[in-house]
């Protein structure tokens, strides 16, 4: 199972991950024929208490152009919201590079080619090969920065764009008509959970990677569709089902931060007003999902028909 690609695009705003990464310049996708508009109906959820509303939506971080999804009802709860709430509020990409590399830099001077057991290692230098990547390019960084670049790298290949996902559609939207964001994490934060892994499980989570490349083109297609058809069963399986075989990896990146965020959206439904609350779309779907964590204040989220 992909875990650590399919929580980059479900569940963290992970591509903030790239910046500053030494491979990706050279894999950015080539300019295409203008794509043809496909509709898209993804699950949306709403919750009311009182004068105060949230609705929760679930995002896909890098999708291809010409899937149309902003619009019907996800696009008038958006209009009705007086705020957006996204994973992270938006990332000054320039200004973030230093801190992405002083958590992502390695400090040992162990290059992390020489950490690899040498299975690992041959299989690791292969797959950089194939991509186009030369073989010391994450020498310097640890694992799971280097995980993460090979599970997004393949996919900006297959023509998927971080400027199509729905973080970006919905912030474009937000400063359009002026509608306050912010975020339920700081970027330091969100780093901060990969950056703390233990360095055993950074390197086992590489390998799965490497191991997985060959089928990233159909995981992603197959997690879009769900997406796309407002499918949250099917998320979760494919978003979270090898996840939850990880107990440790599944509470620190899944179920502990919804869990956090529960908090925040009850205390917003203490207060009159409008919420649009966006988030990696495994975060809402499973048995830990958020909608799940607000059960245990006796909030109800009610999916929106549409």
């Amino acid at each position: 199972m992909m875990k650590m690609m399919k929580r980059v695009l479900g569940a963290t705003t992970a591509l903030a991950l790239l910046f500053g990464a030494p491979a990706v310049a050279q894999t950015a996708p080539a300019a295409t024929t203008a794509a043809a508009t496909v509709d898209a109906d993804p699950a949306l959820w709403v919750i009311k208490r009182g004068n105060a509303t949230v609705y929760l939506f679930g995002t896909v971080h890098v999708l291809k152009p010409g899937l149309s999804w902003f619009d019907e009802e996800v696009k008038a709860a958006f209009d009705r919201s007086d705020r957006l709430i996204l994973e992270l509020p938006e990332v000054d990409e320039a200004a973030s590079q230093p801190l992405v590399l002083k958590l992502a830099t390695d400090s040992s001077g162990v290059p992390l080619t020489q950490k690899l057991p040498a299975a690992d290692r041959a299989a690791y230098e292969k797959a950089l090969t194939g991509l186009g990547i030369p073989t010391a390019a994450f020498d310097k960084f640890e694992p799971w920065f280097a995980s993460i670049n090979l599970g997004l790298i393949p996919l900006l290949k297959l023509g998927y764009d971080p400027n199509s996902g729905a973080e970006k559609t919905l912030l474009a939207a937000a400063k359009k008509v002026h509608k306050p964001v912010a975020g339920f994490e700081s970027l330091e934060q969100q780093l901060g959970y990969f950056d703390t892994m233990p360095e055993k499980l950074q390197i086992k989570y590489l390998a799965e990677t490497v191991k997985d490349l060959p089928k990233a083109g159909e995981t992603i297609d197959t997690m879009v569709a769900q997406w796309a058809k407002g499918d949250p069963d099917g998320l979760d399986k494919t978003l979270n089902e090898g996840l939850n075989a990880q107990p440790e990896l599944a509470k620190l990146l899944l179920a502990d931060r919804n869990k956090r965020w529960a908090v925040v959206i009850d205390d917003l439904l203490s207060r009159p007003g409008t919420t649009f609350v966006a988030v990696g779309a495994g975060h809402l779907a499973g048995k830990d999902s958020v909608q799940n964590q607000l059960k245990r204040y006796g909030i109800t989220a009610t999916r929106v028909n549409y």
